[in-house]
């Protein structure tokens, strides 16, 4: 072999030379031995070889010798033509590992493996078919691009993780519980089969007597109402060899989030929390009384659906007379007035299997923090509490005049009025009607300088229809009252009385005209001289003229405007149904 020199002879140019016979025989070796590389067949493959194309960020667990795993593949020959493919089935292939159920490099090749994970698998035939073959020829190297969905192992039990718990669990599920719950089920791969949230309502069942698969039924046992967990469970705790029609494949792993939102036992009572309590309480209510109370309800995971508050107005009923659902009739018995107390009522003894339709759900426990306002029963009677002062010469009585000052307020100290809000006392008549019975009542027999607290049921008071804008209906209230002044009245039916004897020649003293008649004029002249010569008395606290223009038509029996002498009589010469002078 020679090379020419080089075309260009300039001083810049280079020649290129061999200085020995054995250099040259060396880069012919190496031309030849490329040659050969790049023609010759495929070097046998010793082991299987792995590429992973896929993996996962989480891997919770790996591929061990004995477990089962359900994974979908291709297989392909090195030139890329497809042999078999489970895609192509519609099915994953279902097998245990390390059990010679799979050939020999697929065995080797799915140990360590992922769920989600993706490898492409390069399999010699002495670990694959060997010298055998049909669809498969002998001596064949096997490509898999494997997928692995599942796995499981025989001794695995359901796995739980929390990752939420409430600050405070009052109780947790316990066996024959009834709970209503939100789950998500998916399978280990993450594919969706079955929510309850897609449905919008919960899921509701007893747990641990078989009402739901076994995994489930071990996963939900000592969860909090508004815990969160993962419930993992294998095959055989779940839907077994033959899985759930089409969305649960067989020998599934299963995977359930969960979110409990209510729990209690058929055998449950009410449960009662006390809040707070007044500082006295001098009377807790009973079956029959008639309360007034304000709330606010919730679902067991704390879900509002109904408040008085909203309402700007209590909820006012008897309690123990079935007015009520039962869990609140037994929870509003033996209460105080201004207490507050938290209820929770199972669902039998609330609105039971039905619910109420979209704010309270079927089987649903039921809470309602309550405050009483105030409660009565319809035999009560005015409560009086007194302090007398040290002397008391007169008490007061029907008729009398009397000035006192009050403080109005309801039972859980709402005001409500006042008279010093006025600068002057209040003024009535007893036996008058112009208060509430009531206070007709606690102001009977007081002495002036008295001072006495009331409590007036509504029967006593406003009823059942209040006072608009200013008391409640069927309110009790509370009236702090001192009487001021006292001006005797006078005896009953009279509007009128003679301080001293009457004198006998009565009409002839009235008729100043001396015309046998007497008008209205000179009545009420009359009248009026003598109240104001001390002689006699008009009933105290009403308009004397009104008193007068009453009388008068008393005495004017046949409605002429005259009084004759034969019409005019004095009252004990009257019928006792009629009053006059």
């Amino acid at each position: 072999i020679t090379f020419p020199k080089a075309r260009n002879s300039g001083k810049s140019a280079k020649r290129f030379s061999l200085s020995s016979r054995t250099e040259l025989q060396m880069i012919f070796f190496a031309f030849l031995v490329t040659l050969v590389a790049c023609n010759a067949p495929p070097v046998p493959l010793d082991d299987i070889v792995i590429e992973k194309t896929f993996t996962p960020e989480r891997c919770d667990r790996a591929v061990k010798s004995g477990d089962f795993v359900r994974y979908h593949y291709n297989g392909m020959f090195p030139d890329g033509k497809k042999f078999d493919s489970s895609y192509d089935r519609g099915t994953t292939y279902n097998v245990f590992v390390g059990r010679k159920q799979l050939i020999a490099g697929m065995d080797k090749a799915l140990v360590g493996m992922c769920v989600n994970e993706r490898r492409l698998v390069k399999i010699p035939p002495q670990l694959a078919y060997g010298k055998d073959g049909d669809i498969i020829p002998p001596e064949s190297i096997l490509h898999f691009d494997v997928l692995l969905l599942d796995v499981w192992n025989a001794d695995d039990k359901a796995q739980i993780q929390t990752y939420h718990k409430p600050e405070k669990c009052g109780r947790i599920v316990q066996v024959s519980d009834y709970v209503r719950y939100h789950y998500n089920g998916t399978l280990l791969d993450g594919t969706l089969f079955d929510s309850s949230h897609t449905r919008m309502r919960t899921y509701d069942t007893y747990v641990g007597i078989g009402w739901l698969i076994a995994g489930m039924d071990q996963g939900l046992l000592g969860m909090c109402v508004g815990e969160r967990r993962i419930i993992t469970m294998p095959p055989s705790l779940g839907y077994g060899e033959h899985g759930d029609g089409s969305d649960i494949p067989p020998q599934a792993s299963l995977v359930f989030d969960v979110v409990l939102l209510d729990l209690h036992n058929p055998k449950d009572e009410i449960a009662v929390e006390v809040q707070s309590l007044p500082d006295s309480c001098t009377r807790k209510s009973v079956e029959g009384d008639f309360m007034r109370y304000h709330y606010n309800g919730t679902l067991l995971d704390g879900t509002f659906f109904d408040s008085s508050y909203s309402r700007n107005r209590t909820y006012d009923t008897y309690i123990g007379k079935g007015y009520v659902i039962a869990g609140m009739d037994q929870g509003l018995l033996g209460v105080c007035v201004r207490e507050r107390r938290r209820i929770t009522i199972p669902p039998h003894l609330a609105y039971g299997e039905e619910g109420t339709g979209t704010k309270i759900p079927g089987s649903a426990v039921l809470v309602f923090d309550v405050h009483i306002i105030d409660f009565h029963n319809p035999s009560d009677k005015v409560e009086i509490t007194s302090v007398k002062p040290e002397k008391c010469s007169y008490t007061t009585k029907r008729g009398d005049f009397i000035k006192y000052h009050y403080n109005a307020t309801l039972m859980d100290g709402t005001y409500i009025d006042s008279s010093h809000s006025y600068g002057k006392t209040y003024d009535v008549v007893l036996g008058a009607g112009q208060v509430i019975p009531g206070m007709e009542q606690g102001l009977l027999e007081m002495c002036v300088g008295e001072k006495r607290t009331l409590v007036v049921p509504p029967h006593l008071g406003y009823g059942e229809r209040g006072v608009d804008g200013e008391v409640p209906g069927s309110a009790v209230l509370v009236f702090d009252i001192e009487l001021v002044n006292v001006e005797e009245g006078l005896p009953d039916g009279y509007m009128f009385v003679w301080n001293d004897d009457v004198s006998p020649d009565l009409f002839s003293e009235m008729d100043r005209n001396k015309d046998l008649e007497v008008d209205t004029t000179e009545f009420s002249d009359y009248i009026l001289r003598q109240v104001n010569d001390g002689k006699g008395r008009l009933a105290p606290g009403f308009d004397p003229h009104r008193i007068i223009e009453n009388m008068y038509s008393n005495q004017d029996r046949n409605k002429d405007g005259r009084i004759t002498a034969d019409e005019f009589k004095l009252k004990a010469d009257e019928a006792s149904t009629h009053d006059e002078l």
